[in-house]
């Protein structure tokens, strides 16, 4: 049952050159969310993307840094809802499925849920991006245990409190990976509901590049990992560093022993180098493990001095 009317909804859509189909994409909304505002983040568009939108009525912003998790963080700063639906301006997602991710949020008090794409269209979800999907969610559960299983979805739904507590570094399509880790590494409540997904409109192109981004996106897992576990990646490099340090130790002792003479000095020094920086890492890691800590408790507060999302009693 669709009971999102006594809710503040918007719908808040980043677009770059998506003339073919933003049009498509406001009037599914508006039809699936007659309450909702749609609010559509033009990203320097050098087609009719803003007009067309305007015209089929919702609010133009245009965000002149470019990149799509700059069009976020100014998404975030500026709409003011109870619940943020964010979709892609392409016209592959599924407008029917709004109502029920945004019950589904609300009724189970989540701060985000995925739309986890299901289609049997090979153009629409193309082999190399289900594979790149795959590898970098199984290198994220890696990391930050349990994720999704679309982690790169661009069809996604939030709370107030998540909005207006995430703090958006990313500058492009690295963005989904950082708002499935800020809500993993907060310990917020999510969920994933399958949703259909669909071919783009002819006349529209997609501005992911497999390779490019893939390889972004697993930069900002590295990245992310060294900022939410330091204590974990800086021992990493402490093991390395003091198990190659014990390698080339071995024969220095052993040569040592059996005539009392250290005659690869440069060795020794090696070694001694290895394992010194070995500490250094493993000191860094704790001390910034502590002023992670401090920065979780206080991300936690202000998490928690905004109001969860809940329907107004009758």
């Amino acid at each position: 049952m669709d009971n999102t009317s006594s809710l503040r909804i918007a719908v808040v859509v980043p677009c770059y050159n998506e003339a073919a189909a933003i049009a498509t994409v406001v009037r599914d909304f508006l039809h699936s969310l007659p309450q909702a505002e749609i609010y559509v983040f033009d990203n320097n568009s050098v087609d009719d993307t803003a007009n067309i939108a305007r015209r089929a009525g919702a609010h133009v912003i245009p965000v002149p840094l470019q990149g799509k998790g700059n069009v976020v963080r100014r998404i975030f700063s500026d709409v003011e809802a109870d619940v943020y639906i964010m979709v892609d301006g392409d016209a592959t997602y599924d407008a029917t499925a709004a109502p029920a991710l945004v019950n589904l949020l609300v009724d189970q008090h989540l701060d985000m849920v995925v739309g986890s794409r299901l289609s049997d269209e090979q153009s629409a979800y193309r082999l190399g991006h289900r594979f790149g999907n795959v590898m970098l969610t199984r290198c994220a559960a890696m990391v930050f245990g349990k994720t999704f299983k679309d982690m790169l979805s661009g069809y996604r739904v939030f709370s107030r409190r998540y909005a207006k507590t995430f703090p958006a570094h990313s500058t492009g399509f690295e963005i989904e990976t950082e708002l499935a880790v800020h809500a993993l590494s907060m310990r917020m409540p999510v969920a994933e509901l399958d949703t259909n997904y669909g071919s783009r409109p002819e006349g529209s192109q997609s501005k992911l590049n497999t390779y490019r981004d893939g390889f972004r996106i697993l930069m900002t897992i590295l990245k992310l990992f060294k900022t939410e576990k330091p204590l974990a990646f800086f021992s990493i490099g402490f093991a390395i560093c003091a198990l190659l340090s014990v390698i080339l130790a071995i024969p220095v002792f052993e040569t040592y022993a059996e005539t009392g003479l250290v005659p690869r000095i440069p060795t020794v020094i090696l070694s001694s180098g290895l394992m010194i920086l070995g500490g250094i890492l493993l000191t860094c890691g704790i001390v910034l493990d502590t002023v992670t800590r401090g920065r979780n408790e206080f991300k936690r507060l202000v998490y928690l001095s905004i109001p969860a999302c809940r329907r107004p009693r009758l």
